[in-house]
């Protein structure tokens, strides 16, 4: 919806007919535009034309190594196009894909090795000084159904590691006929997709996503955030879904173009959205807070951007009206990894209420109930858990099969989040479940303080985490990053005129920056870890 709350309408989104596999979008638009940039890394340019090529090549040498319907591939690399053709080459023949962040530790790479059981491993054997051969073979060990390891760096391999060329090269046996027989026998529910979740409350699970779930929210989103044509900035790890799904999967289908940064950089993401001509400029506000505060943000033309999109936490009110100096329309949503994309949406607006107070509403063909504790439905305007119903749901956690059960019952995924209906239909996230803490018997939601705290002139990001308490079981700790001089009573102050007394935080930490998880999500379980470490708070 425009600021009018009128929807945004533009002759040039027509309907789309949906097709089977993700990957078909590459083929589409190769017979179309086939000189036409799909990816971009660099000087390092791939059209459409050569991009299908690619992934013809790849599918054939995934056939030829003995990988078949519902096997998985897995690929350790940075946010580089050589993720993307692998991933689209491994869905394309009914095969599930999984991501491999190279932060990872070594004890990380094999539990999800462990877990997945690839059949090959696509990967990176050095990237900056870290070396990747030692990590390898611990997951070899710990994942004996891998029968290749391919390595992405050209003419560097080791033994029991094969280069790329070599691979590829085996694919010289399988014919038209095979590789046509392979795609048939994948239909649109099928799974495609693993995206392990971040595991801060336990051992991480695999989301399991499907062709069906993943198409139908890109079309969705590119109807909901229209532009000219599609040219989006990409430095997200590849195994998360904000890399796979909400950017280049939706760019994909639009037939855009996604340019790609292998190591995020304040500077040189801005650099590359004026040179690239970027048109929707999308990231997580703590993102957007180290582009606005970069010494030369103003130096670069940034006219090309027609959206600005933040996901993954709400931006602050004063953080909104600095962007609506690039570009009036922004939009912001709701979504899990659990389900392929987003939940609810806002759709394109100046609105700075709408925009800093909700995550509007639901998305196209998503169904949402609020539910207390007990179950049961609740009244409008009171609080309870999300949960969501819909053909974007993920199929399950990967052989996880009680903690699927305890997620989706009758179709309803139980989000963990809270939150409430205004009374304009839009919905307000409250805070997590499990990030909620019980101070004096009373429940305090993080963010709802934090919005109070990022209220304050002075502040520009905060996280708020609760920690054990020997009078109060549990009280509340803020972090904060200030915009200028500001001290602990001034804040406490600030809070204690607008917040009961048992939801003001205890201890108000005022740092230079706070510990990010690898999407520029502040990680809290990072804080909480700290945060008990210290001396207990009186």
């Amino acid at each position: 919806m425009g600021a009018t709350g009128k929807p945004l309408i533009q002759a040039h989104q027509m309907t789309q007919t949906p097709l089977t596999r993700v990957s078909d979008y590459v083929q589409q638009h190769a017979l179309r535009s086939p000189n036409a940039d799909a990816m971009v890394l660099g000087s390092e340019r791939t059209s459409y034309g050569t991009l299908n090529s690619r992934i013809e090549g790849l599918a054939r040498a995934l056939l030829a190594a003995g990988v078949e319907h519902g096997d998985r591939v897995a690929t350790l690399c940075t946010p580089h196009p050589d993720y993307f053709a692998i991933m689209l080459a491994t869905a394309s023949i009914g095969a599930i894909w999984v991501g491999l962040n190279p932060r990872y530790r070594v004890d990380e790479l094999t539990y999800v090795a462990q877990d997945c059981d690839p059949k090959v491993l696509f990967s990176r054997l050095r990237i900056g000084d870290r070396q990747y051969e030692d990590d390898i073979a611990r997951m070899r060990q710990a994942a004996p159904s891998l029968r290749y390891i391919v390595s992405l760096d050209p003419g560097i391999t080791c033994p029991g590691i094969c280069s790329y060329d070599e691979f590829l090269h085996a694919n010289r046996h399988i014919n038209d006929q095979e590789l046509h027989e392979a795609r048939e026998r994948c239909a649109p529910r099928d799974p495609c997709l693993i995206v392990y979740t971040s595991g801060s409350t336990g051992r991480p699970k695999g989301a399991l996503l499907c062709h069906q779930g993943i198409i139908d929210f890109a079309l969705g989103q590119n109807r909901a955030w229209p532009l000219s044509r599609h040219i989006c900035l990409n430095y997200f790890p590849v195994n998360h879904v904000g890399c796979v799904v909400d950017l280049s999967c939706p760019t994909l289908i639009a037939g855009g173009c996604i340019v790609f940064l292998e190591q995020f950089d304040p500077e040189a993401t801005l650099r590359l959205t004026a040179s690239e001509h970027i048109t929707m400029w999308a990231s997580v506000p703590s993102v957007f807070q180290l582009q606005l505060a970069h010494p030369c943000f103003d130096s670069y033309d940034l006219s090309s951007i027609e959206l600005i999109v933040w996901e993954g936490a709400p931006m602050p009110a004063d953080m909104i009206r600095r962007l609506r100096a690039v570009c009036p329309l922004m939009a912001t949503n709701y979504s899990l990894t659990e389900t392929s994309g987003a939940v609810t949406i806002v759709t394109p607006t100046s609105d700075e209420e709408v925009l800093a107070n909700s995550v509007g509403l639901p998305f196209d063909g998503v169904e949402i109930r609020l539910v207390g504790p007990d179950g049961t439905e609740v009244p409008e305007g009171t609080e309870g858990e999300i949960q969501t119903r819909s053909r974007y749901n993920m199929l399950g956690y990967w052989r996880r099969p009680a903690e699927t059960d305890a997620a989706l019952r009758d179709g309803w995924l139980r989000t963990g989040d809270l939150g409430v209906c205004r009374p304009d239909g839009r919905y307000r996230i409250v805070g997590r479940l499990k990030e909620m803490y019980k101070s004096g018997g009373y429940n305090v939601y993080p963010r709802e303080v934090e919005s109070v705290i990022e209220s304050h002139p002075q502040v520009a990001l905060v996280a708020v985490i609760g920690v054990s308490d020997p009078l109060w079981q549990e009280v509340g700790v803020a972090y904060v990053i200030p915009k200028g001089n500001v001290t602990s009573l001034e804040l406490e102050a600030h809070c204690r005129a607008r917040l009961a007394n048992y939801k003001v935080p205890k201890e108000f930490i005022i740092r230079r920056d706070l510990p990010l998880l690898p999407i520029g999500k502040i990680d809290k379980p990072a804080l909480r870890r700290e945060a008990e470490k210290a001396s207990p708070v009186s």
